[in-house]
């Protein structure tokens, strides 16, 4: 059966915990099917499920992404255990590589060996939450004697792709896979690869759900809008994960002038290599209608679940008219 198509709100709504807890009670009262957290720094995603959990009757509650790098297996499973049954068939386990900049710098942890650190990991998180005892001894990970009582519903395990590789794990090894920052016309590939990897594991593409965190303003101020993308954003495709992204997915030249202006410290190099045409492909900026179409289009071409992010940290007040376009009384993917 095909996964049915799905409009979400990105977490945490700022630093403060009461903001995240306001959003997701207006999220439930307004129709959204799902919440999903991101997870960089404070405040930390999984308690932050935790902390939102009793406020929700309906919508799911994922996290796209966790770091694999940040806990262990059984730290995972362990806490996934406890969220699942705080929200029973209701919480989405997101895991990832993350980034240099999260692991290496923010966390002083050698990113090493990220495609088969979230391939054991995965493995690792969906035996344990079955309940069995743990014998592991891989190429990144080792565990010997763990075991918890297993959930009459374990969650499932999603995980975080951008190039072939990583995609065909994320499809074989995960129950879905979610995507981030990718400009539009790459996605058939990028499905290409979703499907080869489900093939491996014996799935078809439609049993494998689609996420997507797409970047949304709803504004009449065009020019603002991009300005916030490239002084939010230019960072990320400097990353070297999000670079190499950036030349597989068709832009070469704007991920050679972000990366050159980084690392001469030229904030304006930067910035100013990320084109317009690249802003309107990877971002979703403008009136209503716009914005929606747009997450119509990608749906029609294979994304099940949108979750719509405003574009960089901003007040909460300053987001809500872009979550408002999407409340169910104003937008339904169908339409």
């Amino acid at each position: 059966m095909a996964v049915p198509k799905r409009i979400a709100l990105t977490l945490p709504a700022g630093p403060e915990v009461e903001d995240s807890i306001t959003l997701v009670k207006w999220a439930e009262a307004n129709g959204f099917d799902d919440v999903w957290f991101s997870d960089a720094m404070a405040p930390d995603s999984l308690t932050m499920v935790a902390a939102v959990a009793p406020y929700t009757q309906r919508m799911r509650v994922g996290v796209a992404v966790t770091p694999v790098y940040t806990r262990t297996p059984a730290v995972f499973a362990a806490t996934a255990n406890v969220l699942a049954q705080l929200l029973p068939c209701r919480f989405v386990m997101g895991l990832g590589s993350s980034s240099q900049a999260i692991m290496e710098r923010f966390n002083g942890i050698k990113m090493e060996k990220p495609l088969t650190r979230v391939k054991e990991t995965a493995i690792m998180v969906r035996s344990m939450l079955a309940g069995e005892r743990s014998d592991f001894d891989l190429s990144t990970l080792r565990s010997k004697g763990y075991r918890q009582e297993p959930l009459p519903t374990p969650p499932p395990i999603y995980l975080a792709a951008l190039r072939p590789k990583m995609i065909e794990m994320a499809a074989e090894f995960g129950d879905g896979v979610v995507f981030n920052l990718w400009p539009q016309k790459a996605l058939p590939k990028m499905l290409e690869h979703v499907e080869i990897g489900a093939k491996r594991a014996g799935k078809r593409i439609e049993d494998i759900e689609i996420v997507n965190r797409l970047l949304v303003m709803v504004t009449d101020d065009i020019e603002y809008a991009k300005a916030r993308f490239r002084s939010q954003y230019a960072p990320y495709y400097a990353n070297p994960v999000y670079n190499k992204f950036l030349k597989w997915a068709g832009y070469p030249d704007e991920a050679e002038g972000i990366l050159a202006g980084w690392e001469a410290r030229d904030r304006e190099l930067s910035t100013s290599s990320i084109t317009d045409e690249m802003i309107d492909t990877v971002c979703n900026i403008g009136d209503v209608d716009k914005v929606q179409r747009r997450i119509r289009e990608d749906a029609e071409a294979g994304i099940d679940t949108t979750i719509v992010s405003p574009i960089g940290q901003m007040p909460l007040a300053e987001a809500m008219p872009t979550f408002e376009a999407f409340t169910a009384d104003r937008f339904a993917i169908s339409d």
